[in-house]
C-alpha cells in the first residue's frame, strides 16, 4: 500500500511554504511601524511569528489546497514528541485515516475510494480480496517505509514551514482582525500573477501564526493553525482491527 501522490503532497508543502520560497511566493516589501507590534515592521513580525510556531509543543493544523486539478485537505494534530494524528482527503473523495503514536510505527487507515484507487491495476479478484482485507481496519508500518515519507512530513511542524525565509523585506501590514476568536493582524505581500499571501499572527499572548491565506496563481490555498499547546491523543489502534505490511 502507498501513501498519497507525490504530486497531491509537493502541492500540499507548497501552500504550506507559501511564505518562504521562490516559487511559493516570498514576502518582499517593508511597511511602516503600526499596529500592536509597536515598532516591529512587517518582515520583523512575520520572523518572530514562524519562530515562535516552530517551537510550539503541540498544535493542529487545518490545510485546504484548492488547485483544481487536485486538491487536498488535511487535518493534522501533532506535537513535538513525533506524535501525530488526522486525516488527509485527495481529490474528490479519497481520505486516509492516520495515527503516529511514535517515532517506529505509523497506521493507515483507507477509506474504500482510497482503496479502490490503490488497487485499481490489479485484476478483479485481487482488487475483491484487498478491499475485504483492508475495509475498516488499519495498515501498519514502519515509519522508516520510503512509502510513508511524504505523508509523514505533514506530521513534521519544523520540516513543514523549513522553507520560511527569515529577514524576507517588505512584509505590508494589515488590519487588525480576529480568526478562531483569537486577535491577530495581517500581513501581506502582493506576488506577481495575481497572486497574494497573507500570513495573520496572534496579537495577544505568544505571537503565533494562526492562518496563511494565498490567492491567485496555481496553488491557492489556506492554512490555519490551532490548538497549541493541547494534548495530541495518538493511540495505538486495537490488535484486531491492525494489519500489519510485511
Amino acid at each position: 500500500m502507498h501513501a498519497p501522490r507525490r504530486t497531491a503532497v509537493t502541492a500540499l508543502l507548497c501552500a504550506a511554504l507559501a511564505l518562504g520560497t521562490t516559487a511559493c511566493g516570498p514576502f518582499s516589501d517593508d511597511a511602516k511601524p503600526t499596529g500592536p507590534f509597536g515598532d516591529l515592521s512587517g518582515s520583523q513580525i512575520v520572523d518572530k511569528a514562524f519562530a515562535a510556531t516552530k517551537g510550539a509543543k503541540a498544535l493542529t493544523v487545518d490545510i485546504d489546497q484548492r488547485a483544481a486539478a487536485d486538491p487536498v485537505k488535511a487535518y493534522l494534530s501533532l506535537d513535538d514528541r513525533g506524535r501525530c494524528t488526522g486525516t488527509l482527503t485527495t481529490g474528490a473523495t479519497n481520505t486516509i485515516e492516520l495515527i503516529k503514536p511514535d517515532g517506529k510505527d505509523v497506521y493507515l487507515r483507507f477509506d474504500e475510494a482510497s482503496l479502490r484507487e490503490q488497487v485499481k491495476d490489479e485484476d478483479a479478484e485481487t482488487q475483491k480480496a484487498t478491499i475485504k482485507s483492508l475495509k475498516g481496519r488499519w495498515l501498519k508500518g514502519p515509519v522508516s517505509d520510503p512509502d510513508n515519507k511524504d505523508m509523514l512530513e505533514l506530521c513534521d511542524l519544523k520540516r513543514l514551514l523549513s522553507g520560511f525565509e527569515q529577514g524576507a523585506s517588505g512584509i505590508v501590514k494589515g488590519a487588525e482582525t480576529t480568526v478562531g476568536g483569537r486577535k491577530a493582524l495581517a500581513l501581506t505581500e502582493p506576488g506577481g500573477g495575481g497572486e497574494s499571501s497573507t500570513v495573520y499572527v496572534a496579537t495577544q499572548g505568544t505571537p503565533y501564526v494562526l492562518r496563511i491565506v494565498t490567492k491567485g496563481g496555481e496553488e491557492p490555498g489556506t492554512i490555519t493553525f490551532s490548538n497549541y499547546g493541547k494534548p495530541v491523543g495518538a493511540e495505538a489502534p486495537a490488535a484486531k482491527d491492525v494489519v500489519e505490511t510485511e
